[in-house]
């Protein structure tokens, strides 16, 4: 379910920014003293799926009201929506990826930076069908790998074969667009790349298919925030309290979400979008059990960002070739909330 990201469509919002002329978002200073609440446009990486249950939840019980706030849901119509409206000031918010938003910056300019971690481990695996006895990444010497045409998934494979001490050059990418799942259950390929250990690995265990899957942070890959909430320079320099507010409703919603998971789970279903991206109950649940221990951990709360994670994936970044100018972490987060350390 991570869609495609082709990064150089990212340069759209460099036309988008110089059209707008520095006009964009408003100052903190003018909104809400009326008593009326403040818009934020929140623009997510896809329909709503488990992994969104917390800003429902959110919403669903006034936790954002409470802070003064109108969260209002945007879909994208384009992959890299929720980094590119964000940084041409057409949304306050948007949850993307941390590799690509270290990417975007580094190579293109795009201003913007990450100012919470939703999932601090990876999602994204290598996923298999058991009857394909790929039981490690070392095994996919001479297969074929499908992705959804990313080149950091291509990346991924080749570090994690490489790392077993396999042969990277001996498997066969392939990029199969949205066709992850039926890519592997009609043998076009062996495995794939790009899948999701909360979206396709329960939805094909639900359709009858075992499947073996591969974490890349434990083959080489340096653990990474699988999705974060990212807003522009400009935003975070005049509304930082607009965004500190989003984050300790979105922090209430995200308690409410762990304590009543089922109960959380049910305001999401109400809100799927069912001629998009129909929600299966199975799957779903499923998804928030794996989700909720990914989003937060012993000294590390939920939203919180080290200053490490980003190091070692520009570290690694660069050492795939992937980065074309020097950046520092300082460039790419800040913690708002005070509590992240």
């Amino acid at each position: 379910m991570k869609k495609n990201k082709y990064l150089s469509l990212v340069m759209a919002f460099l036309l988008i920014a110089a059209m707008l002329g520095g006009c964009g978002n408003s100052s903190d200073s003018s909104k809400g003293k009326d008593g009326k609440l403040e818009n934020v446009d929140l623009v997510l990486d896809w329909y709503p799926n488990a992994i969104h249950s917390f800003i429902y939840a959110a919403i669903k019980n006034g936790y954002y009201k409470e802070e003064g706030l109108n969260v209002n849901i945007k879909f994208p119509s384009d992959t890299t929506d929720p980094l590119s409206l964000p940084a041409a000031g057409k949304a306050t918010i948007g949850i993307y990826y941390q590799p690509d938003i270290v990417i975007a910056r580094a190579n293109q300019g795009v201003p913007v930076k990450s100012i919470g971690a939703i999932v601090h481990t990876p999602l994204n695996v290598i996923i298999a069908l058991k009857e394909k006895n790929i039981n490690t990444p070392k095994d996919l010497q001479g297969k074929t790998v499908g992705y959804s045409g990313n080149s950091l998934n291509v990346q991924y494979v080749k570090t994690m074969v490489k790392k077993e001490g396999g042969d990277p050059n001996s498997v066969k990418m392939v990029d199969v667009g949205f066709d992850l799942l039926s890519s592997m259950v009609t043998k076009k390929v062996d495995a794939t790349t790009g899948g999701l250990i909360n979206h396709e690995v329960p939805v094909l265990q639900n359709e009858g298919h075992p499947v073996n899957y591969f974490d890349p942070a434990k083959y080489g890959v340096p653990n990474y925030y699988e999705e974060v909430f990212v807003t522009s320079d400009k935003t975070l320099k005049e509304k930082p309290e607009v965004l500190k507010k989003f984050m300790k409703a979105s922090q209430k919603g995200f308690e409410y979400t762990k304590k009543n998971p089922k109960a959380a789970l049910k305001i999401l279903m109400d809100n799927q979008k069912k001629d998009n991206f129909p929600l299966v109950q199975a799957v779903e649940e499923k998804s928030m059990s794996i989700l909720l221990p990914k989003m937060e951990s012993n000294g590390e709360p939920f939203l919180s960002q080290d200053k490490s994670v980003w190091q070692n994936n520009i570290d690694w970044l660069k050492k795939q070739g992937l980065l074309k100018k020097d950046i520092k972490p300082e460039d790419l987060y800040v913690n708002i909330l005070d509590n992240n350390k």
